[in-house]
């Protein structure tokens, strides 16, 4: 489970083709196909990201809400993304449309995946939004801002750089495979590091490294901070 979980770390957290990382393993002389790459990430890879979000505490009560289009096969499609106001993901989903059944059917599986009701919700003026919001959650708190929704649009820009290290998505159900995984494992290893030392930023890189080696099965229990 080591060389898969390995792997998997690197698809997902560098922007890495398949063939890539295959190149890199062989460089530590582990002999691997681009091909079994490609399985190991599409069969562990949403697994290893449902067990990260399981353990992070609950959502804070304060949702930033954001879409944007992204091209697959020369059609626009749009991916609708949710974050707290630590700006860690809660939830993403990729859409053929922005309107208000989008925005709904956004919101549901919002609240369904997190099993949390926000005190407030910040989003653009994407009037969409507003009409979900008043028949999904009509008793939470809408603030509809452009100026006040640069923390879920500035979510975006991971998603951005994959997108164009991999030259695209080829298909709608793909696109939400990977960011899906994508999602719940890159921000595990990208804590805050502007706001630490050096000394803290290693010691806690520590223990996300210990905590994905317990999840992926690589080793035993993991340290605590």
């Amino acid at each position: 489970m080591r060389v898969i979980s390995h792997c998997v770390w690197l698809h997902f957290r560098f922007p890495l083709s398949f063939r890539e990382v295959e190149e890199l393993m062989l460089q530590r002389g582990v002999a691997v196909s681009h091909e079994t790459v490609r399985r190991w990430c599409a069969k562990f890879g949403q697994d290893y990201a449902n067990a990260l979000r399981r353990r992070r505490p609950r959502p804070r009560d304060k949702w930033h809400l954001d879409e944007v289009f992204i091209k697959i096969n020369g059609e626009q499609k749009y991916l609708w993304r949710a974050v707290d106001q630590d700006g860690d993901v809660l939830d993403i989903l990729v859409q053929d449309r922005r309107d208000k059944a989008a925005a709904r059917r956004f919101f549901r599986t919002l609240l369904k995946k997190t099993g949390a009701v926000p005190r407030v919700i910040v989003t653009d003026k994407l009037r969409s939004y507003g009409a979900a919001h008043r028949e999904v959650m009509p008793s939470v708190e809408h603030r509809s801002h452009k100026g006040l929704n640069n923390r879920a649009e500035n979510s975006h820009q991971p998603t951005r750089q994959r997108e164009r290290a991999m030259k695209g998505f080829r298909s709608a159900g793909g696109a939400q495979r990977f960011l899906s995984a994508f999602s719940g494992i890159s921000p595990h290893f990208r804590p805050r590091r502007h706001l630490m030392t050096a000394h803290d930023y290693r010691a806690e890189m520590t223990i996300r490294f210990a905590i994905w080696e317990h999840i992926t099965g690589a080793t035993g229990q993991p340290t605590t901070a």
